[in-house]
């Protein structure tokens, strides 16, 4: 029998897995799900791990990415995710919620949901999305003090702890590898820059920094968006979808929308929608069928 109610896969092992796969020299593709029923789907279509946006977190609820959201409200929506999937989640931490103290709650509180790797950046608070422009990023021992607050905190040694950077936009492409080598060495495992332009930029990265790194490929950035071969080439250790499959269905969404407003009926739109029985397929409802037939499966007769 296969999954039911949720994923068989531990936390641990969830863990495990995605330290194996940055070691492994194969780059991880980690789709963005904006819902469990997403991260579901990514797991079917043979994906290394499931990724969790904040700016698609805070997008779901009506807000803009400026750091409306809360620790519990990410919390909630990883564990969620992280629930249903034998993948790792990575998860968007923001700047960690406050002061490092708050990001050193913020390790404990996001092991306990079941996540796999967070990552935490230097921008300053109030945060904006990483490929507007007007960022501000904090000083260096600033956020190096984050990743020790983040790294001391950490009970599961193989719980990943990513460090983002936004000085590319803001003080250059030098000063974000110099600030890459601090955090990672502050503890940080695994380092994500964010708004590199091209693919001679993610080249100088990989050039300058030793430790595994993260590519950003979100649309209608500041980053050309290259192959998951190119940056596997480059050398790059994990890839991240952030907000694709949010645009997607958004796109689709208002298109049902407006069909319905000017038609009056959905018929016309029946061929670009998921089938009632992928829907079912995917939710693997004869694993719960089973499930519920092994369970009570009993008679109570009459005694003499």
């Amino acid at each position: 029998m296969g999954r039911v109610i949720a994923a068989t896969t531990s936390a641990s092992d969830k863990r495990k897995a995605f330290r194996a796969g940055l070691a492994s020299g194969k780059l991880q593709r980690l789709p963005g799900a904006f819902s469990p029923l997403v991260a579901m789907a990514v797991q079917r279509l043979g994906f290394e791990g499931v990724y969790v946006s904040g700016a698609v977190l805070a997008a779901d609820l009506g807000l803009p990415d400026i750091g409306l959201t809360t620790l519990t409200e990410v919390a909630a929506r990883g564990q969620q995710i992280a629930r249903v999937t034998d993948l790792p989640t990575l998860i968007d931490a923001d700047t960690g919620f406050g002061e490092p103290m708050n990001a050193a709650r913020t390790v404990t509180v996001l092991e306990d949901a079941g996540v796999a790797a967070a990552h935490f950046e230097d921008q300053v608070n109030p945060k904006r999305c990483g490929h507007l422009d007007g960022k501000a990023v904090v000083p260096v021992g600033d956020m190096t003090q984050r990743i020790h607050a983040a790294v001391a905190a950490r009970r599961d040694p193989d719980f990943v702890i990513c460090a983002r950077t936004d000085a590319r936009a803001v003080e250059g492409l030098d000063a974000a590898i110099d600030r890459a080598k601090a955090y990672a060495d502050a503890g940080a495992d695994l380092i994500f820059t964010e708004a590199l332009a091209d693919e001679s930029e993610f080249e100088k990265f990989r050039a300058g920094v030793q430790v595994p790194l993260l590519a950003n490929m979100t649309e209608f950035g500041k980053s050309d968006l290259l192959s998951a071969q190119q940056l596997e080439n480059l050398g790059f250790n994990v890839v991240i979808y952030p907000v694709t499959t949010l645009r997607i269905a958004m796109f689709a969404v208002e298109a049902g929308l407006r069909e319905i407003a000017a038609t009056g009926t959905q018929a016309a739109h029946l061929d670009r929608m998921q089938h009632r029985a992928a829907l079912y397929d995917l939710l693997e409802y004869e694993n719960y069928n089973e499930f519920d037939t092994g369970i009570f499966n009993f008679t109570v007769t009459e005694s003499a």
